[in-house]
């Protein structure tokens, strides 16, 4: 007799994948300066505006190396919506070092990743410092299909390749202090121009942290690629964190130093704007942001933002089989 397999709540069927054409476009945002002299909270507000170029001319312009023999975690395979179209993730990017709108992928392009070093210290047993190539050698490389939801309440579904944050702590041994990790971007004021525009606001360089016990989480992710090819520039090359339970922001880009450290480290948009943008950051559609409903998000898609397919939010954006016990 055949086994008869029970779908996971968020997974869908393979025929409804979303083909791989519709990731990046362009998106403003809003700078809310906040009380007397210079108190910022700038926070970004999602919108579409089309880019000149068109999708093939940025894919063409960024293309980055194929994987070789790359496999699909059966574990996260699919998801309850269609992949998104990959012209559109390389084209709707956050990265405010290069830029406060969505269309960052040209400027972001000045990003130097040749000889790339992540520092890995802190609290840990065996300190660090990976050359980028020996991270893909190290680490066993995979892909995975994860939801990506954003503060801003638009959402995505991206095939990361890369490989669980797990297999690095593993590595460098955390000391039993380490209560959370930090975790530094890439940032030259030479280089990451964008940033300069509000440089006396935002603390740079950018970063994020989690708790020992979310990196060490099956779901949390080093993703060094997308869609088959290692990561574009503008999707924060060559290393990002993916924390598909939590909101977007949460994903440092483009990182060059991990810390495991005993207290609460501060971050970037926590630090800028706390009461919108909160250190634990996890997908709550009951839990609003002081500016909007998260009660529903819009998928990214062609043409107009205000046209997108609107669809419920999910708790821990669907995830919370794997990630609820941390948080009870």
């Amino acid at each position: 007799m055949p086994l008869i397999r029970v779908p996971k709540s968020w997974e869908i069927p393979d025929r409804e994948i979303t083909p791989e054409t519709v990731f990046l476009n362009r998106r403003r945002f809003m700078t809310n300066l906040i009380a007397a002299g210079v108190t910022a909270a700038m926070l970004p507000l999602a919108g579409c505006k089309n880019n000149a170029a068109t999708s093939k001319e940025i894919l063409d312009k960024t293309a980055t190396q194929a994987y070789n023999g790359l496999s699909r975690n059966p574990k996260f395979a699919q998801v309850d919506r269609p992949i998104t179209d990959e012209a559109l993730a390389t084209k709707y990017n956050n990265f405010y070092e290069y830029g406060g709108t969505k269309s960052i992928w040209e400027a972001a392009q000045a990003l130097p990743t040749e000889n790339w070093k992540v520092e890995v210290g802190g609290l840990v047993k065996n300190p660090k410092t990976y050359d980028i190539d020996d991270l893909y050698k190290k680490f066993p490389i995979e892909e995975r299909v994860y939801r990506f939801r954003c503060v801003e309440a638009w959402a995505m579904v991206v095939p990361w390749v890369g490989f669980p944050m797990k297999l690095l702590m593993a590595d460098v041994e955390p000391k039993s202090e380490a209560k959370f990790v930090r975790f530094t971007s890439f940032y030259d004021p030479k280089i990451t121009k964008g940033a300069g525009v509000f440089s006396q606001f935002y603390p740079w360089p950018y970063t994020e942290a989690l708790r020992v016990e979310e990196m060490a989480n099956d779901l949390a992710f080093f993703a060094t690629g997308l869609y088959g090819r290692k990561l574009p520039k503008q999707n924060g090359a060559p290393l990002r964190q993916v924390i598909p339970w939590k909101y977007g922001f949460k994903g440092a880009k483009s990182i060059v130093k991990i810390e495991f450290v005993e207290k609460q480290p501060a971050t970037f948009w926590n630090t800028i704007g706390p009461n919108e943008y909160d250190f634990e950051a996890n997908v709550n559609p009951e839990k609003p942001h002081p500016r909007w409903s998260q009660a529903s998000e819009r998928i990214v898609g062609p043409g107009n933002s205000w046209s997108w397919e609107t669809r419920p939010t999910l708790a821990y954006n669907g995830y919370g089989e794997y990630v609820a016990s941390l948080y009870s």
